[in-house]
Parts: C-alpha cells; sequence; structure tokens
C-alpha cells in the first residue's frame, strides 16, 4: 500500500505542476497539444499538428486562452514554435530535462489533450530508447533519432504534448501513437534544444546534405581491435551526383568515422548535417576491401 501511495503521490506532484502548462492548441484544420517552454510567451508542439497554418489558438485548462502565431516549423524532427500574441497571458514555463539520462523501466508521465479531454494524465514506464521515427518533408527524408518509446497512454491529441520524468522535467514532446499500449515521443535533449533555438531565431532549419543511406554494421575482428571500434555504417546506397558520390564514397563502404568522429549508425552522421555544416569540408574515414581509405565531402544545404 505504501508503495502505491507514493507512486500515486509522484504522478500526482507531476500532474500539478505540469497540467496547467499544457495547452490544447488548434491551428487551422489540426489539433493537439503544447508545452509552454522558458521563452517570452514560447510554446513547443509538433510540426504535423500545426500543419501549414501559420496563426491558432491555446486553450488552458483554467479557461485562459491565447492567440499564437507561429514561428517556425521542423516537418524532419516534428517539432513546431509558437509564441502567443499577448505572452503575459500564458503560464509560468515548464522545466525542461535532458532524455539523454533516461534508463528503460524508468517512471514517465504524459499530459496532453486526447480525443478533446483537456488536461488529461496518464502514466507509465520508458519502454525503450533509441527508436527510429522517420519522417518527411516533400522528398526529403530523415530519421527522429533516440526516440523515446513508452506505454503512458497516448492518444489522438496527445501530440505536442509534454512526457515528463518523476520531477515534472520534460524530458519528451509526445508526436506519435504507434500502437495499443505503445507511444512515441521526440527527447528534449541537446540537438531538439538546438532546432527550437534555430526555429526561434530564423523560423526553419537548415540541414547540410550528404546523400547516402546505410545501416549499422559489425566491423570485422582485426579493424576492430586495432581502433576499438565494434560497429560502423554500412553504406547501402550512394545517391548519384550527391556531395557523398563526389567525394568518391561507394556503396558497400563501412563508414567508421565522419568529422574525424566515430559513428555507428545514420544518426551519427545526421547530427553533423545541420546548417553550419553547409560548404564545409567534411572528412570520411571508410573501410573498403580490407582497407582504410579517407575522403572529403563537401554538404550542400537540403532543399
Amino acid at each position: 500500500m505504501d508503495e502505491l501511495d507514493s507512486y500515486s503521490r509522484t504522478v500526482s506532484a507531476v500532474a500539478a505542476e505540469l497540467t496547467g502548462r499544457v495547452a490544447a492548441v488548434r491551428t487551422g484544420r489540426g489539433s493537439g497539444s503544447a508545452v509552454v517552454v522558458p521563452g517570452d510567451g514560447i510554446l513547443v508542439t509538433n510540426a504535423h499538428v500545426v500543419g501549414e497554418a501559420r496563426t491558432g489558438r491555446a486553450d488552458f485548462v483554467d479557461g485562459t486562452q491565447a492567440g499564437v502565431t507561429v514561428v517556425g516549423t521542423d516537418p524532419l524532427s516534428d517539432l513546431a514554435v509558437l509564441r502567443a500574441d499577448r505572452p503575459g497571458d500564458l503560464p509560468p514555463p515548464a522545466r525542461l530535462g535532458d532524455a539523454d539520462g533516461l534508463v528503460v523501466g524508468q517512471l514517465v508521465v504524459a499530459v496532453g489533450n486526447p480525443l478533446g479531454l483537456a488536461g488529461s494524465v496518464t502514466a507509465g514506464v520508458v519502454s525503450a530508447l533509441g527508436r527510429a521515427l522517420p519522417t518527411r518533408s516533400g522528398r526529403a527524408g530523415r530519421v527522429v533519432e533516440d526516440v523515446i518509446q513508452t506505454d503512458a497512454a497516448l492518444n489522438p491529441g496527445n501530440s505536442g504534448g509534454a512526457l515528463a520524468d518523476s520531477h515534472a522535467r520534460v524530458v519528451g514532446i509526445n508526436t506519435a501513437v504507434a500502437g495499443i499500449g505503445l507511444g512515441l515521443a521526440v527527447p528534449v535533449n541537446a540537438t531538439t534544444r538546438r532546432i527550437v533555438e534555430t526555429l526561434l531565431a530564423h523560423g526553419r532549419v537548415r540541414r547540410a546534405y550528404l546523400g547516402v543511406v546505410g545501416s549499422p554494421a559489425p566491423v570485422p575482428t582485426a579493424v576492430a581491435e586495432k581502433y576499438g571500434r565494434k560497429n560502423g555504417l554500412r553504406l547501402a546506397e550512394v545517391i548519384g551526383g550527391s556531395p557523398a558520390a563526389r567525394a568518391g564514397l561507394r556503396a558497400g563502404d563501412l563508414v567508421l568515422d565522419v568529422g574525424r568522429r566515430p559513428v555507428q549508425d545514420a544518426q551519427g552522421i545526421q547530427r553533423q548535417l545541420f546548417g553550419d555544416a553547409i560548404g564545409v569540408p567534411l572528412p570520411v574515414t571508410v573501410l573498403r576491401n580490407g582497407a582504410m581509405v579517407d575522403v572529403v565531402a563537401v554538404p550542400t544545404e537540403l532543399g
């Protein structure tokens, strides 16, 4: 009984702190949730909630309504930033955590507005970490990295709401309902903070383009022992005419380093392909036919 009471107290405390800081948001034909975050009248939600809309309305459980303007969206991370037309109308911001510190089995609480039911709270655990969420923007595709999987009940309308730890720190933005008992959330970490800051400053996120498709693969034993690497990224395709192709990368290459940093999966490359990498020489080390090969690619801007 004491354990149940402790659990209930934790969830209740998180709900008390966060429910008033998560709004039901309507923009054009889209609806979902949004979290008030530090800044001057700033809310964060999902890009798919906003769609093509430029304005909308945020409704809070205490009856407060606030007009919002879309500052920027980034479909390739499924994040969007809104700004209240009257910042003073918003409640105090939620506290942000760091999803990189989560562990499987940890208690998490989801706060949002599923099925139009404002201020709904569900609880569960982190079911898995490091999941990948494919996203698209036009013809461009990307994988949102390190997505959090949870069994906290999520339903349509939860998108854009908060996933919080037991201290009411927001560690994820709920983004997808993948099935019964399976929800996904974009992590709140250094990468997503950078995306939000970029959206606030520029309204969009510029990304560099390399032009490779690959999957994790083990490094041969001799190379693994010599260089201390277990896995690399095996290139399944190098897009014709891409920066990677011009640099001489080939399908079948096993990528070990990009920008002199070890790479074990596609996310290891994606982390380096923000706007500041456009036009900047990027050294790439691959294992090809048993030999180490160094090339230099110059990423272009992802259109």
